[in-house]
């Protein structure tokens, strides 16, 4: 005989179990988002960056990027080691080069000028701190926010706007010393330079000059010096910034993880 109540009862315990289920899993998949959730809040770059975030994160990317450049070219052969930033003598300069190497030794004489010119750069390069320090802490919001969104050499730009003539000050007077000292005959490069191009400059200026369409040279030797040691710094500081910018594990502390994170992705 059918049992009416004994299949109601069937019924109910089956609809409690399918339900004690779906509690159960309602219960995990819950604790499971929230879980998520509060993995996603403390992911790094989940929070909209501050303005004041983004500029210490640009601030302490210049310091990163500065330190890191002169410390490689302050280094034994930074500069002269390093044919991307080794300091080499003006193109005009070929004429004394070329006699000077006729002498007995010559070669290795011209040689000795190059490295001098290059020990008195990287000599400079270990006290450029200071300068690039008072131009990283003037940054401005607005600064920083443009720096951040710029070029990848945006950074450098900044400083070197901010910082060329100081540094043209520091690194001048340590590449005049080096090629006034004196060399063959007690001629410095100096001299010999100014020498040679007082000469060619008379030339050039004749009439048979003109015709022979012969160009007059004023180049400031240790100015043209000065000048390329700071292309290589900047160069080297150019390189530094695309590290930071891209590669993730350049970014060496948890602020620029996060500040440049937020433009890559990474």
């Amino acid at each position: 005989m059918y049992n009416r109540s004994f299949t109601y009862q069937i019924i109910i315990m089956y609809m409690r179990r399918v339900f004690s289920v779906f509690l159960i899993s309602a219960i995990v998949f819950f604790s499971g988002c929230d879980e998520l959730r509060h993995l996603v809040e403390q992911a790094p770059g989940s929070r909209p960056l501050t303005q004041e975030e983004v500029v210490r994160g640009l601030k302490e990317a210049l310091r990163v990027g500065t330190d890191s450049a002169s410390l490689r070219l302050a280094a034994l052969n930074g500069y002269y080691g390093d044919a991307l930033v080794r300091i080499l003598l003006p193109p005009e300069a070929e004429v004394i080069t070329r006699n000077l190497s006729m002498l007995p030794g010559g070669d290795r004489l011209v040689e000795d000028v190059v490295l001098r010119i290059n020990r008195a750069a990287e000599d400079a390069a270990r006290d450029v701190a200071p300068i690039f320090a008072r131009a990283i802490t003037s940054m401005t919001i607005a600064d920083g926010f443009a720096i951040l969104r710029g070029e990848k050499d945006a950074a450098t730009q900044y400083l070197h706007g901010r910082t060329y003539r100081d540094l043209f000050g520091l690194y001048q007077p340590k590449i005049g010393e080096s090629v006034r000292k004196p060399l063959v005959g007690n001629v410095s490069t100096a001299e010999a330079w100014n020498t040679l191009t007082s000469r060619w400059n008379e030339v050039a200026n004749t009439m048979a000059g003109r015709l022979a369409n012969l160009q007059p040279v004023h180049v400031d030797l240790e100015s043209y010096l000065t000048g390329k040691a700071l292309d290589g710094l900047f160069l080297k500081l150019a390189i530094e910034e695309e590290k930071i910018r891209t590669d993730p594990v350049a970014r060496v502390t948890d602020l620029l993880r996060r500040v440049f994170g937020s433009q890559t992705g990474g």
